[in-house]
């Protein structure tokens, strides 16, 4: 130091280190008054980065004091390491001065890694740290000795807090630390009795220098000694063949035979031995004299050591010797089998006629599985009676777990071997089996309630029935049945595939689940369907028709549908306020394949439906009865069928409760109880995405639901490019007494009416059955804009169920929204499209253009923009497209979307496909799916059917204009306009 340096200030150091190691330090003056906490630590610490120079440490207040508090972990660091401020002159009191001693060395130390975990702290259970004396200087050596036992206590604890912080503070060093060194964190009763250079020898951190290892090993009985016995063997590490056996006294003394290289280690360990393995094992040859393992072990005595006191001997880093068959006894985990009888299912797999059905009552024997031990009921309870948890059987050893075994005996009085099992619980038993060759951890000392989980139920099927499951879980197993001869359209592949499940699952009593994407055909499959039941019939005459429910929006479409594809079915309507009477019904049924009627009136008359067993039972968008609770759901399930079928292109909109619904519809029960699903799948899958259960609930769910989707490879190659359909749907009341009076308007008008007038009256009256038939807003010119806005006017909900066409409209662009594809929608009139704008946008709370005749350019061409955007945030860009026919149904293109939608019809077959082809052109990487709809009765009906036979009107008569209309007789017009009996009302 520089002789004219001058001191500013002088401070003297009084410094205590706690039993946690932080160091409490506090400062005096030359008068020996105490330095404010904060002015120490501004000086003290003013190049200490650690403490952000102080600021970071705590002040505690002491009587007059006030103590700066270092934290243990920076004690050694900053004492090792110290820089003080020059211009104050330092002082130091004792402890001080002896920490400025040591903290240099010890830090060099931990820099270096000159450390070890301690073995003090490990018996007290924790983890600790302290310095390798061989490394530290005799002087330091002799400070540490001299000084007062919390000195040196706190000195420990601020090594051990520094080790921590400096080399295993982040979270990858400590995770590195419990993955090298296990051992280290054995409870504490598993180092009693060793020294701290064989305890880290024992953990890992020292290298074991004796030439051998010491062993615990487990014999069983033979013919020389009738019980099982333990022995401690000296292992040589060089030839590990070599076992030399040796007599360990409970005084820590040892005899035997052993090199004579070995006897300095063998004295040295062998106390240690002793004491630990009484540490390890407390109830180890109590109060014996002479060899500590003298006494032979009992059959509980030997159960005990293979699955439990062998685990705390590892766990306390001794190596244990078992016999060769335990580990592989360990993994032969118990299962319960229930063996099917050889004739079972034969008939059925055979191809019998009659309907099998999950309620179908099994014979069958039980079996126990103990690896590849199989033991008969009788045999395996004559091996309980004897009481032994180790049995040798056959050569054998064979493990007997009384836990398991109570088990056993509780799930096989569970299940009355006379009454046999339903094919559903061996259908189960059979999916949820598990995989054969699965890695099982073979430990047996766990709480009881894991280990009753251990046991497995399992079914060992016959041949008949393993070809039979085989088939369900592989399309390639299904039957081929001949294409009936009365279907009149030809099947894609897998259409045909689909016909062959339903005819499959049939033949079994199975319910089925068609889930294929909207688009695919569902419909055309299920009819193929029914006309195989027709004509495969044994007895055409006694056969009850099958029920088909669907929505009422549908109900049109299926009976054209069926009218179109199977002509030979004869079809009952069962629907509306002209439906039959009890009496007319049961009269009219006997002459029906097929029974349609809606969700809501098969509610309200569930009691007669009730009253036939039902050939097959048929539900379309299945989707309806997915809240089980509902009276809808309720009465379809009450239903009588000998055959279920759902038809769904959404299996699960939202939550699995769904998909518990529709399959308690198709095969009632199999799933469970809603209460035992919710916990066995829902909760586990929906709140804790277990994959296991996932996978499980698929295995069970997978034989009996068919889902295609367009994207699949198969069915792509099967589409054509563009795929046309016709969506036939009613009128609702108030549509169809809008129509009839507008009917009878006119017919009473052109009666009186000659030449313009008379062809003007006409026109106009056919442009409000047009209207009517879309929505019956656009006759009576109500106001609905604003209903959200001041509530006077017509709601969304009242706004789509006053027409059938936007609800079902709404339903299919809802799906094919949820597969994240892209519409157009076609229509002629600006208040239709300003309304289907509305209500879809409201209820797809997205985007929806609308492009009319009075859209300027620049909109034109931004919505364009916009529509076939895939770089748009998804808020943001618009999915469905509404377009004027006129002003949308040419020079545009529009490929991002792949479906199209013709709300009402043009009539000209030419400007319908050229508004299609704003899709279907050049760009178009997807199938166009192309829906016209139409509503049935009326004349939207009548001219479509002149469209498609083209016998009445020519290609040069339907024009692009309806002027020929106009040039029709009185009763041609009546003909033609006038709504059909059979869906007025």
């Amino acid at each position: 130091m520089s002789s004219y340096l001058t001191y500013a200030e002088t401070i003297t150091v009084h410094l205590r280190l706690s039993a946690h190691g932080d160091a409490l330090i506090f400062g005096t003056n030359p008068a020996r008054r105490y330095v404010p906490g904060l002015q120490l630590k501004q000086r003290l610490f003013a190049w200490h980065e650690a403490s952000f120079y102080g600021t970071d440490l705590e002040l505690q207040s002491v009587k007059d004091a006030e103590l700066v508090v270092l934290p243990a972990e920076q004690v050694i660091p900053f004492f090792g390491e110290l820089k003080l401020l020059e211009h104050v002159a330092w002082e130091w009191d004792e402890q001080a001065e002896l920490l400025l001693r040591l903290a240099p060395p010890l830090y060099k130390l931990l820099r270096e890694r000159r450390f070890h975990p301690s073995l003090a702290a490990a018996l007290a259970g924790r983890l600790g740290w302290t310095w390798d004396e061989a490394y530290l200087s005799a002087s330091a050596r002799q400070d540490i000795g001299r000084s007062s036992r919390e000195f040196a206590e706190g000195l420990r604890a601020a090594f051990s807090a520094a080790a921590f912080q400096q080399h295993f503070g982040t979270e990858t060093a400590a995770a590195d630390l419990r993955r090298e060194y296990p051992m280290l964190f054995a409870r504490s009763g598993a180092m009693e009795g060793l020294d701290e250079e064989t305890w880290l020898v024992s953990i890992g951190w020292k290298a074991d220098t004796s030439p051998f290892r010491p062993l615990l090993q487990l014999l069983e009985p033979d013919e020389q000694h009738p019980a099982w016995r333990l022995r401690l063997v000296l292992q040589d590490k060089q030839d590990l063949s070599m076992l030399v056996p040796v007599r360990l006294r409970t005084d820590g003394g040892i005899t035997g035979e052993w090199p004579a290289a070995w006897a300095g280690h063998v004295r040295d360990r062998a106390a240690g031995w002793a004491q630990n393995l009484r540490a390890v094992l407390p109830g180890l040859a109590q109060g014996a004299q002479g060899d500590l393992f003298a006494s032979p072990l009992n059959d509980a005595a030997a159960w005990r050591f293979l699955t439990v006191d062998s685990r705390r001997l590892l766990e306390a880093g001794w190596q244990v010797l078992l016999p060769a068959w335990w580990e592989a006894a360990g993994r032969r985990k118990p299962k319960l089998r229930a063996k099917v009888r050889s004739g079972e299912g034969e008939e059925a797999a055979q191809g019998g006629s009659s309907l099998f059905g999950l309620g179908s009552i099994i014979q069958f024997d039980w079996r126990i599985a103990i690896g590849e031990t199989q033991l008969t009921e009788g045999e395996f309870q004559e091996l309980v009676e004897r009481n032994e948890r180790l049995v040798r059987f056959r050569g054998e050893w064979i493990m007997l777990d009384p836990v398991l075994v109570k088990q056993i005996g509780q799930m096989m009085q569970g299940i009355d071997r006379r009454q046999g099992m339903s094919l559903q619980d061996v259908l189960q038993l059979h999916l949820q089996r598990r995989d054969e060759n699965r890695k099982t951890d073979g430990e047996t000392g766990e709480p009881e309630e894991e280990a009753l989980s251990r046991v497995e139920l399992e079914v060992e099927l016959n041949d008949h029935l393993e070809r039979l499951f085989g088939q369900l879980g592989q399309q390639s197993g299904w039957p081929k049945p001949p294409i009936p001869e009365g279907l009149k359209a030809e099947l894609r592949s897998y259409q045909y595939d689909g016909y062959s499940w339903l005819a499959f699952l049939r033949k079994f009593g199975l319910g089925a689940c068609l889930a294929d994407d909207m688009g695919l055909g569902k419909t055309v499959q299920f009819i193929t369907y029914l006309l195989h039941l027709q004509e495969t019939s044994a007895d055409p005459d006694g056969r009850n028709p099958s029920l088909l429910i669907c929505p009422t929006s549908v109900l049109g479409n299926w009976q054209k549908e069926i009218g179109r594809f199977a002509p030979s079915l004869k079809v009952m309507l069962h629907y509306g306020s002209r439906r039959a009477d009890e009496r007319g019904f049961r009269e009219a049924v006997r002459q029906a394949d097929v029974v349609l009627t809606s969700y809501a009136t098969a509610t309200l008359d569930q009691e007669l439906l009730q009253e036939m067993t039902w050939e097959s039972l048929c539900l379309d968008e299945a989707q309806n009865i997915k809240n089980a609770q509902t009276k809808q759901s309720a009465a379809v399930r009450s239903f009588p069928a000998r055959h279920r079928i759902a038809l769904t292109g959404t299996p699960i909109e939202n939550r699995l409760s769904e998909l518990w619904s529709l399959y308690d519809f198709i095969n009632p029960g199999y799933l469970g109880s809603l209460k035992a699903f919710n916990v066995r799948f829902i909760q586990p899958i929906e709140k804790e995405r277990d994959e296991q259960r996932t996978a499980q609930l698929q295995k069970l769910v997978k034989p009996f639901m068919l889902r295609r989707k367009k994207k699949d490879p198969a069915i792509q190659l099967a589409l054509p490019d563009k795929n046309e359909m016709k969506t036939y749907i009613h009128l609702t009341a108030e549509q169809g007494a809008l129509y009839d009076q507008t009917v009878n308007d006119l017919m009473n008008r052109v009666q009186k009416l000659e030449g313009m007038a008379r062809k003007g009256a006409i026109l106009s009256a056919l442009t409000q059955l047009k209207q009517i038939c879309d929505h019956p807003v656009l006759l009576t010119g109500e106001s609905w804009e604003n209903a959200d806005e001041d509530g006077g006017d017509i709601d969304t909900p009242t706004l789509i169920g006053r027409s059938a066409k936007l609800e079902r409209l709404l339903e299919m662009v809802k799906e094919l929204r949820e597969d994240g594809e892209r519409c157009l929608i076609f229509t002629q009139y600006i208040g239709m499209g300003e309304m289907l704008q509305r209500v879809l946008g409201q209820e797809l709370q997205e985007p929806v253009l609308y492009l009319h005749g009075g859209t300027s350019k620049t909109a034109r061409d931004r919505m364009i923009e916009q529509f076939q955007s895939r770089t748009l945030p998804s808020e943001a860009q618009p999915n469905v497209f509404i377009l004027s026919i006129k002003a949308g149904g040419v020079g545009l293109n529009l490929t991002a979307a792949n479906h199209v939608f013709h709300f009402d019809r043009w009539w000209n077959p030419a400007v319908e496909n050229q508004a299609t082809d704003r899709a279907y052109r050049m760009g178009q990487t997807k199938d166009v799916q192309v829906h016209k709809f139409i509503s049935i009765g009326t004349l939207e009906e009548r001219i479509d059917e002149m469209l498609e036979s083209k016998q009445q009107l020519s290609d040069n008569v339907i024009s692009s204009t309806e002027s020929w209309i106009t040039e029709l007789s009185t009763e041609a017009l009546k003909e033609l306009f006038t709504l059909r009996s059979d869906w007025s009302g």
